[in-house]
This record gives C-alpha cells, structure tokens and sequence, in this order.
C-alpha cells in the first residue's frame, strides 16, 4: 500500500451547476481546492484527476433508461423528464449534465479502486457525495450516486463486507435504498430528524430489507442538536457497529450542512466537530478495515466560511497532516474567496470549539433529552441484530 493519500479531482467537477441561485454553488468546490493547496497538503497527496464512470459502471446503480433520460436531457435541457426527477427546481435540467456528473462519479469510483488494490492509503472526493440520488430518479441535487457507485465497485472487486458512514444534514437515503437488501452493506446514517427535514425518511425504524435486518441505521437527531449531542449520538452507535461488522472498507460522506450557519438545516454542529468526526474516521478505518478508506463531501451550503475549512481538514487528516484549528487561513485565498463571492472569509480553522461529549455507555440514558431519545430508538432497532446490547 502507497503511503500517500489521494485527493481526486478534476477542474471539470465545477461543471456541476444548476445555475444561478442554487444553493448547490460549484464554488465551495473551487475554493476547497483553493485552501488545500494554500496549506500546502497538494504537496503531501497524490492528486489524480480520473475519467468519467462509463454506462456499466453507472448501471451498477442506476437503470438504463435513467441514464437515457439523463443524457437526453444533458443534451437538450428543455428534454428533461420531471418523471425521472430532472428539470425540477432542486435538479434543474443544464447542458452537459451527464458527462460532469458521470466525473464526479468517476472520481469515487476510482478512489474505491484506489483503496481496494492497495495503491492509495486513503481517498478523498469532496466532489462527490451525492448521496440522494435514487436508481431511477435524480433527487435533492444528486443526478448520479457516486457514494452507492463507489461502494457498489468495491463489491464488484470482491469486497465481502463494506460499510458507510454518512453524517450529512440529510438523510444517505440513496445509498440506503441502493442497499436495502444487501447484507454486505452497512449503511450508518446521522442526520436531522425526518419530521423536520427533507427527505422525510431515516426513521429508526428503517433496519434493512429480508436477509438484512439491521444493516441500515438511521440515528435521527433533534433540530438544534450541537456539538456535544451530535458527538454522543455518533459514538454511541458508529463504533460499536464497525466493531460488530468488520468492514473490509469504509466509506464515508462528510456533508458539512450539519453547521450552525448552513442555511438550508437546524442543526448547530461547528467545524471543530466535523474535524472531530473526520478524525474518528481515520482511526475506524486504520482499527476495523486496515486503513481502506474512501471518504466523500456532500452537502453544504455556507460555501465561504464552512464548507472549505470542512473539507480541508478531511483531507488533512487523510494526509496525515492534520492542519491545526487554531491556524490562520491564509490571506490569499481570503483574498480569492472575496474576489470570487465578495464574502469575507474565516479567520481561522477553528469557530472556537473545544469539542466534548458524555459517552453514552457511561453516563447513561437521560429519558428527558431528545438526543438520548434519538440514540436509545436506533440502538434498540439495530443492535439486536449485531450481537449487542441496546
């Protein structure tokens, strides 16, 4: 196995635009790249640009008559098909949708290969992510499935036992329903409760299909929830389960919507958090899969002050060069993200967290906090399943 880490990307990924006034802005994407090379981890990763996901692999996942429908409509915008979830307000139709959502695939695909023959350490795609996107129907932003492609290439590589791990805002429940009836896959979900959030599913109840009881995990977490209960909720059913399953790899989706400042959620998580889970990662990947790990970006819409800070200490922390929170950005690409947004730009890699939470093992279960109400649901629904004890 290479020493190095591998960061994916392609220039081309900023293609990825719904146009003006949609919040999935390419700019975060740009200027994430921007921060990592400022800091200089381009030098310390292997950065590959990969080719776009072919029709085989795109039908790992996808039906062929989306994929048609998808080209027709990267084609032609005005031949976008509402029935298969294009040319609405959330996947607006745009010319060459198909061959940058095919890249941005392609990259995850590639990152899985990476891992799986042994020829990266660990790999970052935080163009990818996109994980809504359902085998016959673009959704919330996502046209193709890259998370549930990269997955569905491990397996096709002889992967017996994957999991994946998403902490986005909103619920993984493309890759969940890719999954559904697959025992090989476990899919962990952390996201904000479906009463409050769309998709509207990741209830606790949603355990996997026939043959696979309890391979799907949803942890639905109250708005308002911060640091320490996103944090407690996470250990308190991540490591336990990895543990349980052992994993051959693990991928896992970083939105970074789950900040206090993303305007499209209600929870109020910092980046010291995300960092702190990024972090957590590395180490279950190195502890349960002998370190294949292929971690992915996702949503997030504060896309100057969040999303890059976010997505810069992922790869660092896949670089084994953590960047410390307390580090200055640098003032050039301060400089560039005014240029290119006229938003100031963040101060430091740090909002001022320290991040701390109660294990809840050992604390125990307070039936007046909803947190707890939300870990207490899941574990009961799944761990039975595992071996384990709710």
């Amino acid at each position: 196995m290479s020493g190095r880490a591998r960061v994916m990307w392609d220039d081309e990924v900023t293609g990825y635009d719904f146009g003006a006034g949609h919040p999935m802005d390419p700019v975060r994407l740009t200027l994430t790249m921007r921060l990592v090379e400022a800091f200089g981890l381009d030098q310390d990763v292997d950065v590959v640009a990969a080719k776009p996901s072919g029709e085989s692999t795109l039908r790992l996942v996808h039906r062929p008559d989306y994929i048609d429908a998808v080209r027709r409509a990267s084609a032609d915008p005005r031949a976008a098909d509402t029935a298969y979830g294009i040319g609405t307000p959330d996947d607006p139709a745009f010319a060459g949708m198909h061959e940058v959502s095919a890249l941005i695939a392609g990259q995850s695909v590639a990152a899985a290969e990476a891992v799986w023959r042994g020829e990266a350490a660990h790999a970052v795609n935080f163009a990818g992510g996109l994980h809504h996107a359902m085998p016959a129907s673009a959704s919330g932003f996502c046209v193709y499935n890259d998370a549930a492609l990269a997955v569905a290439r491990l397996l096709e590589m002889g992967a017996e036992r994957v999991a994946y791990v998403d902490v986005d805002v909103h619920h993984g429940d493309g890759v969940q329903a890719v999954f559904w009836d697959d025992p090989r896959v476990l899919t962990i979900s952390l996201h904000q409760h479906p009463r409050t959030l769309f998709p509207a599913t990741g209830w606790p109840d949603e355990t996997g299909g026939e043959g696979a009881e309890g391979m799907s995990v949803n942890v639905a977490l109250p708005a308002g929830t911060g640091d320490a209960g996103w944090l407690r909720a996470y250990h308190a059913v991540v490591p336990e389960l990895l543990a349980a399953f052992r994993p051959q790899a693990l991928v896992t989706q970083h939105g970074a919507d789950t900040h206090v400042e993303d305007p499209l959620a209600h929870l109020a998580v910092t980046v010291d958090a995300q960092r702190a889970v990024a972090e957590s990662c590395h180490r279950l990947a190195h502890e349960h899969a002998e370190g294949r790990w292929v971690a992915l970006g996702g949503g997030g819409y504060a896309v100057v002050d969040v999303v890059p800070r976010t997505w810069t200490h992922l790869v660092a922390i896949a670089a084994d060069r953590p960047v410390a929170p307390e580090a200055e950005v640098p003032e050039e690409w301060r400089d560039e993200a005014y240029r290119r947004t006229r938003q100031p730009g963040p101060l430091r890699m740090t909002d001022g967290r320290q991040p701390e939470w109660r294990d809840f093992t050992d604390s125990g279960y307070n039936p007046g906090d909803w947190v707890d109400q939300a870990i207490l649901a899941t574990r009961r629904a799944v761990f039975p399943h595992h071996g384990l004890l709710p």
